[in-house]
This record gives C-alpha cells, structure tokens and sequence, in this order.
C-alpha cells in the first residue's frame, strides 16, 4: 500500500510537471508571437489562401476565444459558407490590424464583429472605453466601404475575469453594449444581443460556462439563434455601396 502510495504521489507531481512545462512553452510562444506578430497575420494565412470562391452568403466571424471557442467546440454552426476567424486574447487593436486580411480580402457579404472583452482586461495594455469604441468603429467603416454588411455582437456576461483577479468588469461591458447597440441602430447594422441570451444578473449564467467567460456547448447554443437571425435580417438588408 505504501508503495502505490508513493507511485501515484510520484505520477501525480510528474503530470504537475509536465503541464507546467506546457503552459510555460505556450507563455514564451505567446511571448515570442507579440514580437514577431503582433497581431498573429499568419494564424489565418494558409486557411485564408485554401478557401473557395465566396458566394453571396459568406459571412466571416472576427473576434476573440468566444468566436475561436464556437468554431472549436460547435464546427458545425460554420457548416456553409461560415467562416471562423476567432483567436484566443486579442484586442480590438489586433483585430483591426487582420480585419483586412481576414475579412475584406475574403469578400463576405456580411462580418460580425465581436469584441471588446480583452480590451477591457487589458491584454495589450490598458485602453479606455472610448479607444475600443473607435477601433470597432474602424472596422465597422471599412466593412461598410467595402460593400460588406455589418453585425455587432454584443459583449457576453461577465462578472470576473479569472486572469485578471479584482477587475471590475460588468460596468464596462455594460457600456460598451450600450453604445454598441447604439451605434449599430445610427449606421444600418444589426446588434446580436448574446449578453441577453447567457446572463444571469452581471454574470454568465452558470450553466452555460465553466470559468463565467467563455461558453461551453449549452453557452453556444443559447447563441445560435440570435446569430442566425442576426445573419438573416443581415443578409436580407441592403448591401452597402462599396467605394473604390
């Protein structure tokens, strides 16, 4: 007995080991990345070149580990001519610096947008309401000139951040829905209201999250019919004029 003991005490501390080593390999990758790709141009390149010609009904969801996290656990949602261009982290910087490469250049009728959690953590260093607010804007412009039609999704339910402990976060998405909202009603686009759908007061409701962030598959399918009749009345809007 004591020596079974010792084995599992043993095989328990080598596992610790080897997972510390891995999220140690995955911090100097992400290290490493921020240097030499700021703003990860090369984690689409080789998916971007493979797609086919796009049809009237492509569209492309940029965002963050939500979207990348929807195209990992529910790949069929993006059954068609849905394409995922979600990565874990990023900030609205980032993803305007890819918007071209990752959403222009791949001429979808529709983009939604989603983002603002990151920025709010500070993952790129800290930034006001108002700069998330005009690099959304940004995106949303460019989209618009050309001929592309826009969905703002709407910032999930959070009360906490696991990695950023302390931080005050349920204000902040607050307002940035808001004005999102907003902003989507002055300029023709559609509002996918996902924060409705998931909260639970400030909260993601227990049930559809494991860490109060980031859906698991009960979270997504709470999502999907507000994406399907955000990218519905999208695709039935007017197209805008695209400008040379």
């Amino acid at each position: 007995m004591k020596y079974a003991l010792t084995a599992i005490a043993i095989g328990l501390t080598l596992a610790s080991a080897v997972k510390v080593q891995a999220q140690d390999a995955q911090a100097k990758a992400a290290e490493t990345r921020l240097h030499d790709d700021w703003a990860w141009m090369g984690r689409y390149a080789d998916a971007n070149a493979a797609l086919p010609a796009p049809t009237r009904q492509r569209v492309v969801l940029i965002g963050d580990s939500i979207t990348q996290g929807w195209y990992d656990m529910v790949p069929e949602f993006f059954a068609g001519d849905r394409v995922g261009r979600g990565i874990g982290g990023q900030t609205t910087p980032q993803m305007l610096v890819r918007f071209r490469q990752d959403v222009i250049a791949l001429r979808p009728a529709v983009v939604q947008i989603m983002a603002g959690t990151n920025d709010i953590a500070s993952n790129t260093g800290p930034m006001t309401i108002e700069q998330t607010q005009a690099n959304i804007m940004s995106m949303a412009e460019l989209a618009r000139l050309h001929g592309i039609r826009v969905i703002l999704a709407s910032i999930p339910p959070a009360d906490h951040f696991p990695w950023r402990p302390g931080l005050v976060t349920a204000p902040k998405i607050a307002a940035i829905n808001s004005w999102m909202k907003s902003y989507a009603a002055r300029t023709g686009a559609v509002y996918a209201d996902y924060w409705t759908a998931l909260h639970d007061g400030d909260a993601m409701r227990a049930d559809y999250t494991k860490d109060g962030v980031h859906p698991t598959k009960a979270g997504y399918a709470a999502m999907a019919p507000v994406a399907n009749e955000a990218i519905r009345k999208a695709l039935a809007g007017p197209a805008p004029t695209a400008k040379p």
